[in-house]
């Protein structure tokens, strides 16, 4: 064995391939002209018709219906809106802290005063209040003169506030998009997306969507919509990669218009926002993580541990000027955010390793021989005093990406200790709000959905706390499942690897959130060179033995598994790379394992190619070719096993050579099942 796998340590992680679909693939790659490897990715997206490709490739090719047609309150929320303009009543906006609350504000505040209304707004301290409209603010808009409060990303859960307004004589729209509770509030309109049936293409909308749609739809009631299109659709965009809708319906329809649009934004406050940046103006359209890890972090920093005003002004305001210095108070804010992060997350990392008996050893893929305190309780919760609270969700998620482990992470909020406020982050087989109901007799608020939550408790509570959740999480949770997981959507060569399989998948934008970005694998990769650069990055050159091509790639925040074994299999995303005018294609890694032939018992042949999963006729197998590709071995899920000769027409199927049988495997269904095994090696 290489000494270097000895004294290298890789991620702890579990991989998730994709079982191949060759039918499907192949009726796919016949309409739509694209490489076999981007039908692949296609039919992993559940999209395996000719009549759904059309509209995955070309969204705008949808006939959709209306808006007024599916939210039952749009119209009484357009007439509503119309006599409060026209008679010049005040409208109050009641937002959000966090990117989606905020850009849907400023998306309805530029809305509005187009529109000639007298309107203004409010967003809750994060610090005093909390999440959502209160009844302290409900009173504060009816001692002001409010005539119509209007809620953007809160207010479905609010019902006493929103029953304090209408007893005040305020009207009130609601517009969420959060999970509905068992009684909805009494307010004279509600628009939310959760109200839609789960096949509405405006199901996945974010708060910054429902506020898209009634904007939109006022301003034409009114004649008044030209020039104002193009500034809304840039908010939508920016708000809803931001809080991480997903990609699909029109989310992925509009979201396509608005990522050409913004390089040429017109808003003052987006242009400075690129600018200090640093997202290139030459691009012909922004991809989705420019928003998510370059423009959407600077305007959830100020969310988090800044004032949200800033933002506002920032994508309200038309002088130039004005937005510099706003979205250079973001820069800075942001920095600081970075700084906080940072600085926890270590100091979390600290807690959790000291956690280790120090009997604990790691194997080669960085195993540990026994579980430590965590993996035992299946679930991560740490507290501790002077974390800002605003940041401790995205350590949380960090954590979870780290250990592969449902994080609960909390900080005290009073002086005296006596009070704990928290969020949480789950992983794929948890469901995190789920999880707090489980524990609700214990905590004070609470709140989420299945992958993230917040909540609050009495200090006194902690323990317990931690051991409700860990007996919820050891329903749910084997052992197994604590690995970090990477969804993996084909193998490729290195030799596929081609700027047209780029252009292909790039054509396909916007990636993210419920259309994850495409990832490949390939086995058996020499790593020529490694070296650590900049903070802590893993910089390769990549090699593959049977067709002599290179690729130069990067492991972000992987500088602590340096140096890496010299063969690897690996999993990554295709990107560009532009450097000094020049642009190629290069490798994003984002998992890898060893070999497979390296963890294969002596007694197994060396095989011609890595086990391939199919699908066949809903159920689940796999196939490989061994001793020089002459023979075919298929295992379906229950372990049974067909073994075929090149050209021949009898094979062995069994569980072992005692128990096994001749059968004609150019009869049914052994001929088709044969048939499907040949092609999906064909496109592994």
């Amino acid at each position: 064995m290489n000494h270097n796998y000895k004294k290298s340590r890789l991620p702890h992680q579990r991989w998730r391939i994709t079982p191949v679909q060759p039918e499907k693939i192949s009726q796919l790659t016949l309409f739509t002209e694209l490489l076999p490897l981007v039908n692949q990715v296609i039919v992993n997206r559940g999209i395996d018709t000719p009549e759904l490709a059309q509209i995955y490739i070309e969204p705008e090719s949808q006939n959709l219906p209306s808006p007024l047609t599916e939210f039952k309150d749009l119209a009484a929320s357009i007439q509503l809106l119309q006599n409060t303009i026209a008679c010049g009543e005040k409208i109050a906006i009641c937002g959000d802290y966090d990117a989606d609350g905020m850009t849907s504000t400023a998306l309805l505040l530029r809305a509005f005063r187009h529109l000639g209304a007298n309107v203004d707004y409010v967003i809750p301290s994060r610090m005093k209040d909390g999440y959502g409209i209160n009844i302290r603010i409900v009173e504060e808009f009816a001692a002001s003169g409010v005539g119509l409060v209007l809620t953007v990303d809160n207010g479905i859960s609010a019902y006493e506030p929103i029953l304090r307004a209408v007893e005040l004589g305020l009207s009130v729209i609601v517009t969420d998009h959060h999970d509905l509770p068992e009684q909805l509030p009494p307010a004279d309109a509600i628009l939310n997306p959760k109200l839609l049936p789960e096949v509405s293409p405006y199901r996945g909308l974010a708060g910054v969507g429902v506020a898209y749609i009634l904007a939109v739809a006022t301003a034409q009631s009114l004649g008044k919509l030209q020039g104002l299109t193009n500034q809304l659709l840039e908010l939508f965009t920016l708000g809803t990669i931001a809080d991480l809708a997903p990609l699909v319906g029109v989310n992925r329809r509009w979201l396509k218009r608005g990522l050409r649009q913004l390089p040429n934004s017109e808003l003052a406050g987006v242009q400075a926002l690129m600018q200090v940046a640093g997202v290139r103006e030459e691009q012909k359209q922004l991809q989705p993580d420019d928003i998510g890890f370059r423009l959407g972090p600077r305007i959830n920093a100020v969310g988090r541990i800044g004032a949200p005003q800033i933002v506002i002004e920032l994508l309200t305001t038309d002088d130039l000027g004005v937005a510099l210095e706003r979205a250079m108070q973001c820069e800075q804010i942001n920095r600081q955010r970075q700084h906080l992060c940072e600085q926890i997350e270590q100091e979390a990392i600290a807690l959790i390793e000291t956690t280790r008996t120090t009997n604990d050893e790691e194997d080669l893929s960085g195993e540990v021989s026994s579980p430590s305190h965590w993996q035992q309780a299946r679930v991560l919760v740490l507290v501790q005093e002077n974390w800002h609270h605003g940041v401790i969700g995205i350590v949380a998620s960090r954590l979870v990406e780290r250990y592969g482990v449902p994080t609960f992470i909390g900080t005290y909020e009073e002086e005296d200790r006596s009070k704990i406020r928290g969020s949480a982050r789950g992983i794929e087989e948890f469901h995190v709000f789920d999880a707090l109901e489980f524990c609700q007799d214990l905590l004070g608020k609470f709140g989420g959905h299945k992958a993230a939550g917040g909540f609050s408790l009495p200090a006194q509570n902690l323990r317990a706390f931690e051991q409700r959740l860990s007996k919820f999480a050891r329903q749910c949770l084997k052992l197994e499942y604590l690995k970090p997981l990477v969804k993996i959507d084909a193998r490729a060569k290195l030799n596929q690897l081609s700027l047209q399989l780029y252009q292909q998948i790039d054509s396909l934008q916007p990636w993210g959130i419920g259309n994850d970005f495409p990832v490949f694998w390939t086995a058996n990769v020499r790593i020529k060179e490694q070296q650590i650069v900049g903070k802590n990055h893993l910089k390769l050159t990549l090699a593959e033995d049977d067709s002599g091509v290179e690729f130069k790639a990067i492991a972000w925040r992987w500088g602590e598994y340096f140096p890496l074994p010299n063969r690897l299999d690996i999993a990554y995303k295709l990107r560009e790379n532009h450097w000094n005018g020049n642009t190629s294609l290069e490798l994003e890694i984002v998992g890898v394992r060893l070999p497979q032939f390296q963890t294969m018992t002596e007694k197994v042949p060396p095989l011609q190619s890595s086990l391939t999963e199919f699908s066949f006729h809903g159920r689940t197998y796999t196939c490989s070719l061994f001793n020089s590709a002459n023979e075919l071995k298929i295992i379906n899920d229950r372990g049974k096993v067909l073994l075929i000769g090149k050209g021949k027409k009898v094979g062995v199927l069994g569980i072992d050579t005692d128990n096994s049988q001749a059968v004609d495997v150019t009869k049914p269904p052994y001929y088709q099942l044969v048939k499907a095994a040949l092609e999906a090696l064909k496109y592994n």
